[in-house]
């Protein structure tokens, strides 16, 4: 299982925790489970078509996947998988 670790605006989705362990070969199959196991999550993360959000940044280890495969990029169960979000700030 991956590890997928949790902005604190989205850790009261899973019950407070900062990490939650994922299955899945893919950040696409790591973030959908991420949904089932936590009802809420995939409504913050994607869009009505199913895309990730603008906003929404996902790194597997130190690697942004919009520049490797996207949410296709490969996910090993040694992987830490970061959801971060785009902050505005001045």
């Amino acid at each position: 299982m991956a590890t997928v670790r949790i902005p604190t605006p989205l850790r009261n989705i899973c019950g407070g925790a900062s990490e939650v362990a994922v299955d899945g070969s893919t950040v696409e199959e790591v973030l959908k489970n991420l949904e089932a196991a936590h009802p809420g999550m995939g409504e913050r993360l994607f869009d009505d078509s199913g895309a990730l959000r603008r906003f929404v940044n996902i790194y597997v280890g130190e690697e942004d996947v919009r520049f490797a495969d996207g949410i296709a990029t490969a996910v090993d169960d040694r992987d830490v998988v970061s959801i971060v979000p785009a902050v505005a700030g001045g």
